[in-house]
């Protein structure tokens, strides 16, 4: 008990003296806070980055199926010129580009309401189930979405009720849905990437109307504005923000997703489903780096013409 006694006064002298020389200098103060996050950003993601980068400018000898550590461009060549792998760069942007765009489409109206409408409690009630899917297991739903999109499953069961099973197997034998039942066709992917990003839209969505202040909605209506043109020319230009911060993730999320190509889906393949196969079953790793290079380009190639639109100038 003398001891511990004794000892915490220098305890407190050695923290007093820290506090004192930590408080006249702030900026090794700052430094000290910063270094940790930093390094564990600098070596996990950073380090993971840099090294997916230069396996990318690797190849593997087609005789000995091993990788040659030579630098070379012939990994890139392969994917950009082989028709193959255009296909599914081409099929995963196109999907990427619907589901952000149906994202958007559905989450605008519940985003303004949430923001500008729903009283306190009401929205409340909508943040919880917006996030309430988030909370669920993402395997979970990917599973349930497939007995849900099943040829016995409840929406089956459902459109048969409704007498449009003819219309919906129609549907199926489109080239474009290309699949004997939604739970393995391009639709039934749609339909729950839709499900599983729509969340992201609706958030900063809702963020950025929220911050609409409501006299320049007013000024429009007095100036003679009809409804439509101060949606069109007041709401969106400073929704803008918001819908490319949603956009940004619904983008890269589906561009880098592949557990619902393989478990909801098309026999198509898609760039996740490539980067896994690659570094996994056939253990092609340069040609996985080389395909996991091609989501991060095409999210810069996007952000660089959101930037030119102007949808980060209200940030």
């Amino acid at each position: 008990m003398n001891a511990f006694a004794a000892s915490a006064p220098l305890q407190a002298g050695w923290s007093r003296r820290a506090s004192t020389f930590l408080h006249g200098r702030p900026g090794f103060y700052l430094s000290l806070l910063l270094l940790p996050p930093l390094l564990w950003f600098g070596t996990v993601y950073l380090g993971s980055l840099f090294t997916l980068l230069a396996n990318s400018f690797y190849a593997i000898d087609e005789f000995t199926a091993k990788i040659v550590y030579e630098p070379t461009l012939a990994t890139f060549k392969q994917v950009l010129t082989q028709p193959a792998h255009i296909d599914i760069i081409v099929r995963t942007l196109v999907m990427a580009v619907a589901v952000t765009i149906a994202c958007a489409v559905i989450a605008f109206p519940v985003a303004n309401y949430m923001a500008r409408y729903a009283s306190p409690r009401m929205k409340a009630l909508f943040y919880v189930g917006v996030m309430l899917p988030m909370w669920t297991s993402y395997l979970v739903k990917v599973y349930a979405w497939r007995l849900i999109l099943a040829k016995q499953g409840i929406l089956s069961w459902f459109v048969d009720t409704l007498g449009l099973t003819p219309v919906l197997e129609a549907v199926l034998r489109l080239p474009a849905v290309g699949g004997p039942s939604l739970a393995s066709s391009y639709l039934g992917m749609f339909i729950v990437f839709v499900y599983m990003w729509l969340p992201y839209m609706i958030l900063p969505l809702a963020a950025a109307l929220e911050r609409v202040p409501e006299s320049l909605l007013q000024a429009s209506a007095d100036l003679g504005a009809r409804p439509s043109q101060t949606f069109r020319n007041v709401v969106v230009p400073l929704a803008l923000p918001g819908l490319a911060a949603g956009s940004v993730f619904t983008f890269s999320l589906t561009l880098g997703d592949y557990i619902i190509p393989s478990v909801v889906g098309a026999p198509g393949y898609f760039i996740g489903m490539m980067v896994y196969q690659q570094q996994g079953t056939a253990g092609n790793i340069p040609l996985a780096a080389a395909f996991s290079v091609v989501p991060i380009v095409l999210i810069m190639i996007y952000l660089t013409l959101a930037k030119r639109a102007g949808a980060f100038d209200a940030l």
